[in-house]
Parts: structure tokens; sequence; C-alpha cells
């Protein structure tokens, strides 16, 4: 893992398109036998690039961008903000999402990109850090249960073409003695 090589910097608006490639190959990879491959066939590259400019130009600023730099190129995407419980945002952080250009795997970028996620929160004050993963994403699972999430019981429905996709929660107290 040679970290040294990667940089995290806030996203830009102009970072939307390699974002949206990497975040359209994350799906299409973790999600293959667990999402239906119609949806993931359906995912289009220019569509979420303009979403991801929407909800960037959008923004509060209580949601955070980062990106990783690998090279000198985009390798990583992490989101996080207020944890939503339904339309209610709560003193807890989420991890809303994370994805790695699919050919940079092993890398450590996913690593690091959740590690300065994390350490953002705790400067932040969150005392915890809650996320939703498909339960069947195994590979996932166990990527943040070495960075010391635990699923907590919690479990959501998810529906995705007509097919149950079920999600679990998992949770990361960030301060100590919480």
């Amino acid at each position: 893992m040679d970290d040294e090589r990667i940089r995290i910097r806030p996203m830009t608006l102009a970072d939307c398109d390699r974002v949206a490639e990497i975040r359209v190959g994350g799906w299409r990879n973790a999600y293959r036998g667990l999402i239906p491959q119609s949806y993931l066939d359906g995912l289009d590259v220019a569509r979420d690039a303009e979403r991801r400019r929407g909800h960037f130009s959008q923004g509060d600023g209580s949601v955070v961008d980062l990106v990783a730099e690998q090279d000198g190129e985009i390798a990583g995407w992490a989101c996080h903000g207020p944890y939503r419980d339904g339309e209610v945002r709560t003193e807890d952080a989420e991890l809303y999402a994370i994805y790695i250009d699919p050919g940079r795997y092993g890398a450590g970028i996913g690593h690091t990109l959740l590690q300065e996620s994390v350490r953002r929160c705790r400067s932040a004050g969150h005392a915890r850090m809650l996320l939703w993963v498909l339960k069947g994403n195994t590979g996932a699972r166990r990527f943040y249960e070495r960075a010391g999430f635990r699923a907590d019981g919690a479990e959501e429905p998810f529906e995705v073409d007509g097919v149950e996709v079920p999600e679990v929660r998992y949770a990361r107290e960030l301060m100590p003695g919480h």
C-alpha cells in the first residue's frame, strides 16, 4: 500500500464528470449479482455527472465531498454529512458513499478516503459515524469492519427494479467514552 501517492482533497465542480465515471463503474462492479443487471446496464455516466453537479452547486455545506488523487488522477470519491433518519438530520455523521475506480482496488485509496472522512467527522464533533451497505456485499462489509465499523442490527428494505436488496447499517464510535 503506497499511501504517499494518495492525496485527499475537497471535490470541485470540475471533478463531477470523473466522479460520475468512478461512481457508475463502482456500482457496476460492486453490485453485479446483487442488483438487477438491467438496472446496472442502464446507469448513465453523463446523467450521473449532471446529478453530481446539481447536488454540488445546491449544497448548503453540510455535505462533504472528497476525492482521492493517485498519481495526479482522481481515483476515488467519498461523501459524508449529517445522518439522515428519514427526513430528519441527527447529530451523528453518515458516510453516504465511497467509490474507488475499479481498476485501482487494493491500492489503499478506499482506506485513505474513509480515514479522512472519519477524521473530519470526529473533528466536527460527531460522536458516531453510520453507513448503510447492501447486506449481500460481503467485500464492502469486510472493508468497513476492518476500519472499525460494526453492524448495529438495523436493516432497511431497498428495492431496485422490483427486486428487494436489503441494506444493513454499520456504526463506529468516533469519540472516546461514547
